[in-house]
């Protein structure tokens, strides 16, 4: 009696060969139509399987609704842009049109309040020699108040901070302070030599949070200090 012929091994092919084999040969499915209707692929949010043909309907339409997001949050940034270009070109015409300190203060207080939301303005300038009496939002330095903006700033040239109520009652003494902290932008202003302190203020303690970038607060510090250098030049050639 013969011996029975044991079964040959069963041979399983490596996944990732068979990967890089059809990237290889991506037209190995030309005229084989049925056996992609057959293959099965896992579902992508819950168990069970799908056709791979049903597979790649699901992911082209995520990537179209990615893409969509995508195209949305762009057309937002980008009218956020405008708007806020449009916004600072009138601010910056509103404050290139000033006469005078005083009037500038009052432009930067009207601006701000109008445009950009901000509740509360000062300019606090080195003391000058016209002996002319001062307008809120303006006020002149003293020892107490640099000490008060050298804390605010903590070594840096502009910052956005919180701002407690009793600094508040300091620094803004011709507006409400808020019933515990609110929150600042500040900035020094120095062109050459020191001006003074331009500060931006909101009730809301998140308004101007520490984590906001700072670019715009500086780039309205050097407007500031040149218009002050210029209208202090036309006054003194006036004078």
């Amino acid at each position: 009696m013969s011996q029975a012929q044991a079964p040959e091994p069963r041979t399983t092919l490596d996944p990732e060969r068979v990967a890089h084999w059809l990237a290889r040969h991506p037209d190995f499915f030309v005229g084989r139509e049925g056996l992609l209707q057959q293959l099965k692929v896992p579902h992508p949010q819950t168990q069970g399987a799908i056709s791979l043909l049903e597979r790649l309907v699901h992911d082209l339409r995520e990537r179209a609704e990615t893409a969509e997001w995508r195209l949305e949050h762009l057309l937002e940034t980008a009218r956020h842009n405008e708007a806020q270009y449009q916004r600072t070109r009138s601010l910056i015409l509103a404050l290139l049109e000033s006469e005078s300190v005083d009037a500038l203060g009052e432009a930067l207080s009207t601006q701000l309040s109008e445009r950009f939301r901000t509740q509360a303005v000062a300019l606090w300038l080195e003391p000058g020699t016209d002996g002319a009496t001062l307008q809120p939002p303006r006020f002149a330095l003293d020892t107490p108040t640099r000490a008060a903006f050298d804390e605010l700033l903590d070594g840096h040239n502009s910052r956005c901070t919180r701002l407690p109520r009793d600094t508040w009652q300091h620094l803004l003494p011709h507006t409400t302070p808020p019933d515990q902290h609110g929150s600042c932008a500040v900035t020094r202003l120095t062109v050459g030599e020191p001006l003074g302190y331009l500060l931006l203020a909101s009730q809301e303690s998140e308004h101007f949070r520490a984590t906001l970038d700072t670019l715009f607060t500086d780039y309205l510090g050097e407007i500031v200090g040149r218009l002050l250098v210029r209208l202090d030049a036309a006054h003194a050639r006036r004078g």
